[in-house]
């Protein structure tokens, strides 16, 4: 016989071991300064060619979360600041008042240059007073323009985490499982930070960057256009590393994401099957894949930092060389008499305020880039289709049927094939089989959870997957061995399900859970803060809440998935017995290992490689000796 535990780590193939970084991005270790020259340009356009094709592929993905396009991420920030026309006119408005008040100084002090040398101008005592009135006008107008900017950031901060909140919470559950969790968890938190920082700081400081370039280009041009255009010229000189690094960083920064997304794919994967792991004798491949991954993601990362790096080395020409252009032709101009020494004064002076604000603006607008790629993928989760579209029918019944039920994750594989249920107003069904065998894709389209390939799924005669999720949850509602337990209080987590309801409900649920007593227990019994960080509760204690939670939802058709199994057999007995009163009248589909769950059951389910074998009650198919009696036997004995 073969030894299943030796053979089973030679199934897990889910990575080949050829290199994942081609040679050809590997830096040469004995090359000349040229060959070195020459091979770093060729890395640098084969990454930019990889990243491309991750962008490409990233707009419609086979599986996973899609990325929008640049078009969606403009008008996302265009509705965010139309619908803020008061507080972005002046956040302008001051800006440029902070912006005018300061551009004036290096006037004034071109003008106190030819006071003092020349003896033209306004006397000295008058021209101090102004030059001090000037100062202090513009550290009223910046202050008040930070704050302006600041509160503004602020608003478009909250509204921006409310939108990805909310499309979060609209996502279909089916594609929520089906994508990568590494992914969602990349996107929810790295990807909404980066956006967080952008909005909050990275377009205020932009707008206020650019007004001060503006102004301070045209303070220039009023002060000489003999000094003005040619350092305007050597500014200029920047454009086309500009141009280039906006129209290759957005790709550049969503593959760096997406490297992210991977990395965070293995560890997670890799966390949560530790067990199977080290049993396996996995771990060396593990870490391979991880080492893998960051691999991947530090080629990415090169990329972006050769992107900053040849768009830095242009912006330092452009920004030192003017000072001394300046100086060269201000000299000149001076003996040909076109300008004076106050001129003189204020173009280095005005030179000097453009480089700080230019620089700032292109530091902003690096900053936006990141944060425009980190938004596309967070806008990206929007284009998820949903799946499903409700309708106006309203249940006549409440009657759960399934008819014809078939099901597959991947095309041309069906889990479930051709399952018939009918199930009247409070019976209650167990479904019982082995691992694998289908139970719980039955209760996810037994609940509306997914629409079935074929067949139909109704409750009142209406197709749950077409029923409001608002009316479906009334209807019928899962509870998986999966649950949340919610920053709040123990009053807080259970009264989630139906707003309004009062502490004797809340205590009344508690009660059939059989929880009551150690929820009075604890500090400030129903007020206790409970969740991350908070008073923690056992994996027991918090199933038990979440069924609380179900319990005040009051739908008339449960369906539990192994809803107990985290909880251990004795209370979990009881758990189920002080249930059932409660439960009296309402429909309970039951999916579980634990077959006394079976045994207290109208009806038996028993699927077998999705089909429904046997059906009958627990006397019934024990009488049958049939693939529930084997069952039954194994669980007893």
């Amino acid at each position: 016989m073969t030894d299943l535990l030796a053979t089973s780590p030679d199934t897990w193939r889910d990575r080949t071991r050829e290199p994942v970084v081609p040679p050809e991005l590997v830096p040469p270790t004995d090359a000349s300064p040229g060959e070195r020259w020459h091979a770093f340009w060729q890395r640098h356009d084969l990454r930019r060619q990889r990243s491309e094709d991750v962008y490409a592929a990233s707009r419609n993905p086979d599986r996973g979360w899609p990325v929008a396009g640049n078009k969606e991420v403009f008008a996302f920030f265009k509705d965010l600041f139309r619908s803020r026309r008061r507080a972005f006119a002046a956040l302008v408005v001051l800006n440029a008042l902070a912006a005018g008040a300061g551009l004036v100084v290096p006037r004034l002090l071109g003008e106190l240059v030819n006071t003092t040398v020349e003896g033209t101008g306004r006397p000295l005592g008058q021209l101090a007073l102004v030059i001090v009135g000037v100062v202090l006008a513009q550290a009223f107008f910046t202050f008040v323009a930070q704050r302006t900017s600041t509160l503004f950031g602020q608003d478009l901060l909250s509204t921006a985490r409310e939108f990805i909140v909310r499309t979060i919470l609209r996502l279909p559950l089916g594609a929520v499982e089906g994508a990568s969790t590494g992914d969602l968890v990349t996107r929810v938190t790295r990807d909404v930070g980066t956006m967080s920082r952008s909005v909050q700081y990275g377009v205020p400081m932009a707008i206020i960057s650019l007004l001060t370039v503006v102004m301070s280009i045209g303070a220039m041009l009023l002060n000489s256009v003999v000094l003005a255009v040619p350092a305007l010229l050597t500014f200029a000189t920047s454009a086309w590393a500009v141009r280039t690094y906006l129209r290759r960083a957005p790709k550049g920064y969503i593959t760096e994401g997406s490297t992210y997304s991977r990395i965070n794919t293995t560890l997670t994967e890799t966390v949560e099957g530790a067990r199977t792991v080290e049993s396996l004798g996995l771990s060396g491949k593990r870490v391979r894949a991880g080492d893998d991954d960051i691999e991947v993601s530090a080629q990415a990362e090169r990329y972006t930092m050769s992107l900053r790096n040849i768009l830095f080395a242009a912006l330092n020409f452009a920004f030192q060389t003017p000072r001394v252009i300046t100086l060269l032709v201000g000299a000149y101009a001076y003996t040909r008499g076109w300008v004076d020494l106050g001129q003189i004064t204020a173009a280095v002076l005005y030179v000097e305020a453009l480089a700080d604000p230019l620089d700032r603006l292109i530091g902003e607008i690096d900053r936006l880039q990141v944060g425009a790629a980190s938004t596309s993928r967070l806008l990206g989760i929007a284009e998820v289709r949903p799946d499903r579209t409700a309708g106006d029918r309203l249940p006549d019944g409440i009657d759960l049927v399934g008819e014809d039920l078939r099901f597959a994750y991947r095309e041309g594989h069906d889990v479930l094939h051709g399952v018939d249920l009918r199930l009247g107003p409070g019976e209650r069904l167990a479904i019982v089989g082995p691992s694998g065998s289908g139970k719980s894709t039955l209760g996810r389209l037994l609940s509306g959870i997914n629409r079935p390939r074929t067949g139909s799924a109704s409750v009142g005669g209406v197709e749950l997957v077409d029923l409001p999720l608002e009316v479906l949850r009334t209807e019928v509602a899962l509870v998986t061995q999966e649950h949340h337990v919610f920053i709040g209080s123990v009053r807080d987590n259970i009264v989630l399900a139906r707003e309004g309801s009062t502490d004797d409900d809340v205590r009344e649920a508690l009660s059939a859970v059989g929880s009551l007593l150690w929820v009075e227990r604890l500090p400030q019994g129903l007020d206790t803060m409970i969740g991350s960080g908070r008073f923690a509760l056992t994996p027991a204690q918090a199933q038990q809440v979440a069924l609380a939670r179900l319990i005040i939802a009051d739908p008339h058709t449960l369906v539990l998935d192994e809803a107990t199994s985290l909880i251990d057999p004795r209370t979990a007995r009881t758990l189920e017995g002080s249930m059932n009163n409660l439960l009296e009248g309402r429909t309970v589909v039951a999916i579980a290992h634990r077959l006394h769950t079976a045994h207290d059951a109208d009806r038996i389910a028993v699927v077998i490689d999705g089909r429904i074998v046997e059906l009958g009650s627990h006397d019934e198919l024990l009488h049958l000796d049939g693939e529930y009696a084997a069952l039954w036997r194994a669980w007893t004995s």
